[in-house]
Parts: structure tokens; sequence; C-alpha cells
């Protein structure tokens, strides 16, 4: 598979990435081996994971997912080599004070949080080491507005920055970035590093699909003109987009199997909004008049975008794993396209 610079930075990224947030909740250790294994054999060399997974968080599984991948590096000396590994630290509390009480990424923290991914990871380095999200008041996980009056006192950028730049001097870290970013989030983090010599943002995480292509809304020209790599993740929506919940499927208690029926519906509420499943339907009806799935259309159209530098898909089966592989190798016509963006212009963005 064909590699690509990550922004500004020497790593060189396939255009797809293992997503591994099921590993520990939807997956046990021999299921994620099996995905790493099959996503290492088709040249997926790209990992992406963090300290809070896997999803959904809880106290008692915290860390699992770095777990998992630790093990399978010391069942497979040498491939760790081969591997770009991303990871991240958590931001403040969303209801998780079992990490760190819920403190604020500071000097101190996030110092702590890669010494333990680290030693979970069972590496001497982690390649890229991202916020998770900002710790200042930002509208994200699908808030819609900025609030000021929610604003609150938080470390600066200069603090996250000079952290991460003791960790590069250290050698635990190659490059910084960050995840579920604002425009001004990325502006700030990039004018502080070039004003004050300290490492520059090398890609941002956010999501992006068919469902809400808010990074089209300013972040892609951003990116594009400081040269961060965008990583595009949840570009399925949670499985919303591969029409399963629609029809197929399902278990025998009547539920599709998937996210969307494993966690509650208050964990991501921007997934089952009546304006998302219209929209989803519309996008099956694309996907349907030109011969594709809607996976198909979906994982297709994050590869055709050319600011996505990679789409970080995340499975719980090697056969989901292969199918979305394939998905993303589909070639879209403008007359596809055009449809898309049709659907679009009716209906902006439900799931942002």
């Amino acid at each position: 598979m064909k590699k690509v610079q990550l922004g500004q930075s020497d790593l060189m990224v396939t255009p797809i990435c293992l997503g591994t947030m099921t590993f520990g909740e939807q997956n046990n250790q021999e299921q994620a081996f099996q995905q790493l294994d099959a996503a290492y054999d088709l040249g997926l060399h790209f990992i992406d994971t963090a300290e809070m997974y896997p999803v959904m968080a809880r106290e008692t599984t915290y860390g699992d997912t770095e777990r998992f991948i630790g093990n399978w590096f010391e069942k497979n000396p040498g491939k760790r080599d081969n591997i770009v590994l991303a990871s991240k630290v958590a931001g403040p509390a969303r209801g998780m004070n079992w990490i760190r009480e819920g403190s604020y990424p500071n000097k101190a923290t996030i110092e702590q949080a890669c010494n333990d991914s680290l030693a979970r990871l069972k590496t001497d380095h982690i390649d890229l080491y991202q916020i998770h999200w900002p710790s200042r008041n930002v509208p994200v996980f699908g808030a819609l507005y900025y609030d000021p009056s929610k604003d609150r006192p938080t470390p600066g950028f200069d603090e996250v920055l000079e952290a991460m730049q003791n960790l590069v001097k250290a050698g635990k870290i190659r490059y910084v970035g960050v995840s579920n970013e604002t425009p001004w989030g990325i502006m700030e983090y990039s004018k502080i590093a070039k004003q004050a010599n300290l490492p520059m943002i090398a890609s941002m995480q956010n999501a992006y699909n068919l469902l809400n292509r808010q990074i089209e809304n300013g972040l892609d020209e951003v990116c594009l003109r400081e040269n961060v790599g965008i990583l595009a993740y949840s570009p399925l929506a949670f499985g919303r987009l591969t029409g399963k919940y629609d029809a197929g499927g399902y278990t025998k208690e009547g539920k599709p199997v998937g996210r969307l029926t494993h966690f509650p519906p208050t964990w991501s509420p921007r997934y089952v909004r009546p304006e998302t499943l219209i929209a989803t339907r519309r996008y099956g009806e694309v996907a349907k008049a030109f011969g594709l799935s809607l996976t198909q259309l979906s994982l297709a159209f994050c590869r055709h975008k050319s600011f996505i530098t990679s789409t970080i898909i995340g499975c719980t089966t090697v056969e989901q794993l292969h199918e979305c592989v394939e998905a993303s190798e589909v070639k879209l016509s403008p007359e596809i396209m055009a449809a898309v963006d049709a659907v679009r212009w009716d209906i902006r963005d439900p799931a942002q």
C-alpha cells in the first residue's frame, strides 16, 4: 500500500489506519491479535490508539487497548519497527475521573501519561502523540455552538508544547498531534510553536464522514496552509453508514450488531438524530443508484478527498477489516460526488 507523508513530519503513513478502540470492549485480546495480524499482512502499518481506550470508557478497562497492542508487539518482535504507532493523552475529565482524577494535560500529567502508555504498549517510543481533546471550552463530540460563558482557566498552548518538547528530547515521542480541534486551536498551536521554537503540530484527528463534513468549513484550509496532516476518524459514523441499522446484520435479539446497539444512545446522540437517519437513507439511495454499497460509498468518499491524509477504520472482525480496505479503494466519479453534495445541500452535516 502506497504511503504518504504526514504533515510536516517525516512519518510515512498508509492512507488507511487501523483504529483500535474496540480492543478490550467489543474485542477480546485474541480477536485484537487477529485484526493486528491481518492489518499488518495487508500493509496497514499505521495504528491509532489512546490511553482512555477501549470505548466505552470504564475504570475497569482503562488502558486495556494499549495493553493488547503491547502484548502483540511482545509476541511479534521486529514488527514494531515497521509500524507508525499513534496514541493520545486524555483531555480533562468527561466523566472519567479515574484518569489522573480528571486533571488537565500539563507538563506533569502529559509526562506521566506518556510513560504509562509506553509501559502498556511495551515500546520505547510513540511515533505520534496526540492531545485527545482540548482542555479549553470548545464545542466537541456533537455540540453545535461555542458558549463563551463556559470558558475556564486551562493550561496554555505553550505549556502543552513544552511538555511535548521534553518528551521529544527524551526520545519518548517523535511527533505531536491534536484531536477534536478547531481552526483557532490549530492556528494557536502553529503560532506559538513558531514563536517559541517548540514542536509543530504534525496532524489533526477529527471526525469526518458523509454525515459530518465540518472539516470542510475552514479546518481544511488551515491544515493545508499550516501543513498539518488530517486523520479522519469515524468514517462510517459508528457503523451508521454501513446501512446495517436499516436492514440486515441482526442478532438473535433482533437488533443489528454494532456500537449503536452495544452502547447506550446517550454515548453518541449525534448518530441517532432523526436528521441523521434521514440523511443516511438518502446516501444509501445514492450508493444503490451507482451500484455501490453504502459502506463502499462512505469509505471511498473519505479517500477521495485530497486533504485527508489517512482514514481511521475501526472493526470488530477480520472480515470487516478486509471489507473496509476493499471499499476504500473504490473510485468515485464526478457524477457520484455531485449526487453526494446534493444530499448535503438538503441535510447539512446532521452528525456534526
